[in-house]
């Protein structure tokens, strides 16, 4: 007979169902307010020998339950507060309403395949609501190469990228995903007597992300060969002296992040309400699929452009977030490498890119590959880069550095906010 690990170990609490029991018992005699909830899969965390049950309403894990192995008491200091449980409930509670009084429907874009040569924000401003079933784009380096040095500060940046993730949420079908590639950005030194600087762009980013609304699914690591980090010049000057403080890790990763557009119905909605049964067996993924979240992928060099992603990368993330005949966006085109990808996986594509030169590429290389496939898709292509740019809305905060940096001083600035307050009151 074959002997557990608890009773190995003399727990007291031997299974789940003893453990699920005890938490039960627990929230009742507390009276903790959380309505009808179920209990998740408990586990065994062996640094502290306790049992850790999950507490799940409408399907969504709302805190964690502790439960001593060996003497079945409640261990109040590794598990969610009371309170935090009544607050999570009510806010799951919250959302479920705001999502059952509206019945789902399956939304099937009408938009064909199209490349865009125009400004992301202006071109993402003329599409219908609702239009896109999946976006994924790589923004723009801030300032990391000269030819990418348009932004004359980050918040510049984090600003238009801020302007264009609330317009891709627009545009993107409720309950879809939206998957940025990014990654840290390194600015050289001017001078030996500086350091360079790393910013931790995919961060900021996720923050805004997170501001707009959007629901965080995964952080996807795509690991490049450990060669491909030492072309950054990072951590060289560590190998050659190895003193203590110098040490600088090789960068050799990149973030894909996972978002979904709230609200999200059930992603079994999606599946089972499609209209066309076919395009979700045509849409099974094969065996040989990423299990983990470390994409093994080596990068792509092309003449073309200094900065693109893989076909790899491109295909794997179309294939696991979208169905054949989706509209896959990517608002930030460069030379086609998502709508070349969207294109050999059956969906349809729409690339925005501002540079003329990239466009070329795209429409020459998506020519070649319609001969290729020998199919007889059909493409529309648009010229809006003539189009005025698009205002930013601005933080506070920008507008007032864009004052200063006109010469108006601290106190004019005051005064005069002042004097709008007065105004106001009377």
């Amino acid at each position: 007979m074959r002997i557990t690990i608890s009773e190995q170990r003399k727990y007291k609490v031997k299974n789940t169902k003893q453990a699920k029991s005890l938490v039960d018992e627990y929230l009742r005699h507390k009276k903790i307010d959380i309505g009808g909830f179920e209990f998740g899969l408990p586990e065994v965390h062996d640094r502290y020998h306790n049992w850790n049950v999950p507490i799940m309403k409408a399907k969504e894990v709302i805190g964690v339950i502790s439960v001593n192995a060996y003497s079945g008491e409640i261990n109040k200091e590794l598990s969610t507060d009371s309170s935090f449980l009544e607050k999570r409930a009510n806010k799951v509670i919250k959302e479920i309403k705001k999502t059952s009084n509206k019945k789902f429907e399956y939304i099937i874009s009408n938009l064909n395949n199209t490349i865009v040569q125009g400004r992301a924000e202006n071109v993402l401003d003329k599409l219908p609501e609702q239009s896109i079933d999946m976006i994924f784009t790589s923004p723009p380096y801030y300032n990391a190469r000269k030819e990418y040095s348009e932004y004359e500060t980050y918040e510049d940046y984090l600003d238009t990228m801020r302007e264009i993730i609330r317009q891709c949420k627009r545009v993107l079908i409720n309950g879809k995903f939206f998957i940025m590639n990014s990654s840290h950005v390194l600015v050289p030194r001017a001078s030996r007597n500086e350091s360079s600087t790393r910013i931790p762009v995919p961060f900021d980013l996720h923050q805004i992300f997170m501001e707009e609304g959007f629901e965080f699914i995964d952080d996807i690591i795509w690991q490049k060969p450990e060669g491909a980090g030492w072309a950054s010049g990072r951590g060289r000057r560590f190998s050659a002296d190895r003193n203590p403080l110098q040490y600088k890790a090789v960068p050799v990763t990149e973030y894909v992040m996972v978002y979904r557009k709230k609200p999200a119905p059930l992603i079994d909605n999606f599946i089972r309400k499609n209209p066309n049964p076919d395009i979700i067996t045509k849409s099974k993924i094969e065996d040989d699929y990423e299990r983990t979240n470390v994409w093994y992928i080596s990068p792509a060099r092309d003449k073309r452009h200094p900065a693109i992603f893989p076909n790899e990368l491109a295909e794997k993330v179309i294939k696991y977030y979208s169905f054949v005949n989706d509209v896959i966006l990517d608002p930030f085109g460069g030379i086609g490498t998502t709508a070349k990808s969207a294109a050999t996986l059956g969906r349809r594509f729409y690339s925005i890119e501002l540079n003329e030169n990239y466009v070329k590429e795209t429409l020459r290389d998506l020519n070649k590959k319609q001969n290729l496939l020998n199919n007889n898709y059909q493409y529309e292509f648009l010229d809006l880069s003539d189009e005025l740019e698009r205002p930013i809305k601005k933080s506070i905060r920008h507008v007032l550095s864009d004052i200063k940096k006109s010469g108006v001083d601290d106190q004019k600035i005051i005064d005069t906010l002042m004097g709008l307050n007065q105004h106001n009151d009377k």
